[in-house]
């Protein structure tokens, strides 16, 4: 963890300070104090922490939501994850990911690539580039949960980085045919055939990823809303669903 001093004081301070003991702290005074941070800082909810003696607070900032932990005294800010040794789990990690879901009846599909039926119970969106080795490995266990899943679909969003510089041009062929095959060819390093058509798509993509947070590949975006950067295998996709 990081504990950062929230103020400063002349006064001395009590000894046997039991941090455990159950104070009262309302978004208004969580505010207060960490404006010392950030003026523009915005508090959305304060709430008890899985650890006693600590409120977690849940702030945007500069368009990003984010959460930090204040301890019962009023005197600290800890910026960090808290673990779960029995569950071995992150559980900051899947706060944050809670506070930061979209809507997904706001993301167009209708250009979207489909790998399985359209009509699935459950769509998971996956933002992907043509040019990125894990995107590719993503690619084969997408695979593997329609073999086993037939009530999954995926609704494939093209997404090239700046970093990869022929990635537009590929996704925009890929685009123009709506093509898995023209993907998979892509991910096996074949060259593509230039694009047959002028889309807007891409650009399109790539403004609505900047609004969903999404600054790289690959992202999942399950049903319920919750963003999921990074590789899975198929395995992990069908335990986030949850399913």
């Amino acid at each position: 963890f990081l504990l950062l001093p929230i103020s400063y004081s002349c006064g001395l301070e009590e000894k046997n300070k039991n941090l455990s003991e159950s104070l009262d702290l309302s978004v208004d005074e969580a505010l207060s104090l960490m404006k010392n941070f950030d003026p523009n800082i915005k508090v959305i909810e304060v709430r008890k922490s899985p650890v006693e003696g600590l409120w977690e607070v849940d702030i945007e900032a500069g368009g990003k939501k984010n959460l930090v932990y204040i301890d019962s005294s009023k005197k600290y800010l800890i910026s960090g994850g808290i673990i779960s040794i029995e569950g071995k789990k992150n559980l900051t990690q899947e706060r944050l990911t809670e506070l930061n879901k979209v809507d997904v009846s706001k993301i167009p599909l209708d250009d979207a690539i489909v790998m399985g039926d359209k009509e699935a119970k459950y769509r998971v969106i996956v933002f992907t580039d043509p040019d990125c080795p894990y995107c590719g490995r993503l690619h084969q266990e997408m695979k593997k949960v329609i073999e086993q899943r037939k009530d999954i679909a995926f609704f494939i969003m093209m997404f090239p980085l700046k970093m990869h510089p022929g990635a537009y041009e590929k996704a925009k062929a890929i685009v123009c045919e709506k093509s898995l095959a023209l993907l998979d060819d892509a991910f096996e390093k074949k060259e593509l055939p230039k694009p047959k058509c002028e889309t807007s798509v891409i650009d399109e993509n790539l403004k609505l990823g900047e609004e969903l947070g999404i600054t790289g590949t690959p992202a999942l975006i399950m049903p319920d809303g919750r963003v999921m950067p990074g590789y899975k295998k198929a395995d992990a996709i069908i335990e986030l669903l949850g399913t």
